[in-house]
């Protein structure tokens, strides 16, 4: 049975590798091919070299949105997964209602990322009207720390199911263990819970370093980039690009960006990776 398997196995793979490689690989390759071109569809395409490059490079806009971009993935990211952690570190510690908890941490994650930004427009640009501030529109800090509470919601309760799992999967004779050596709550914490878990660390920080650095729709409903492209983050800029900006040319630059946005991601998410899994215990 298991060498008829084994002799039928590449015919089982064969659709879903035909499904990838026309799906994925053959449009990638071909959105590489077409950030070195001047084109308008896919069928008009000229070659012009770098140049789409040099010009995305020397947009201001993409370098304003890029820092942009790093300082909203950094403190979000801390934040997302700090009180994540924090909640299921609470929601383990057998309290009435836990489930009741979960779910309800963990439904905002459910919601689309359009609807929850025009959900937190409204919001936000309530609170700002009482303290007669500028709406969102005008205020860049306001759009930029609205941002990060809109991710912080939608995230937490789904990194927080994750850090669950990874604390629930703790021996308990470890802490049992640590208890009787004098360990105070801290110390457990920091010694045994904190390296027992670090592959729901790793795990973690990689979906929220990779869903913030890759923001779009929320930024897109809650503050359009606005004002003056201020807020506008990766993404978004690169739809700007391809998209509102009319003629030939700029179809080239969008596609420049986005590949440069793809291998920014790659990098970020494989450093991270690395520095993380060298911290990994094996149980």
């Amino acid at each position: 049975m298991e060498k008829t398997l084994k002799k039928y196995f590449p015919l089982f793979v064969l659709p879903t590798l035909a499904a990838f490689i026309i799906g994925f690989i053959v449009p990638f390759a071909e959105g590489i091919y077409l950030s070195f071109c001047k084109f308008t569809t896919v069928g008009n395409a000229s070659w012009v070299g770098v140049s789409n490059y040099v010009k995305a490079f020397s947009d201001a806009t993409f370098r304003s949105a890029f820092w942009f971009t790093l300082g909203f993935t950094a403190v979000s990211t801390i934040l997302i997964n700090v009180l994540a952690f924090a909640i299921a570190l609470l929601l383990t510690r057998g309290i009435k209602g836990t489930n009741v908890f979960r779910t309800v941490f963990f439904m905002p994650n459910l919601i689309g990322g359009i609807v929850l930004g025009y959900i937190w427009q409204i919001l936000i640009n309530c609170v700002l009207s009482l303290f007669k501030q500028p709406l969102l529109q005008l205020n860049t800090a306001a759009g930029y720390w609205g941002l990060i509470i809109l991710m912080c919601w939608q995230q937490v309760g789904y990194m927080m199911i994750i850090y669950i799992a990874g604390l629930q999967n703790v021996p308990g004779d470890l802490i049992e263990a640590a208890q009787i050596d004098g360990a105070n709550p801290w110390q457990a914490l920091v010694r045994i819970k904190l390296p027992m878990v670090m592959s729901s660390v790793t795990i973690c920080l990689f979906l929220s370093l990779t869903n913030s650095f890759k923001l779009f729709d929320q930024n897109l409903s809650l503050t359009g980039g606005e004002p003056n492209h201020a807020s506008e983050m990766l993404a978004l800029n690169i739809y700007n690009t391809f998209y509102t900006r009319s003629g030939p040319q700029w179809k080239g630059i969008g596609q420049a960006k986005a590949v440069i946005f793809f291998v920014l991601v790659v990098a970020i998410a494989l450093v991270q990776l690395r520095a993380t899994r060298s911290r990994e215990v094996q149980q």
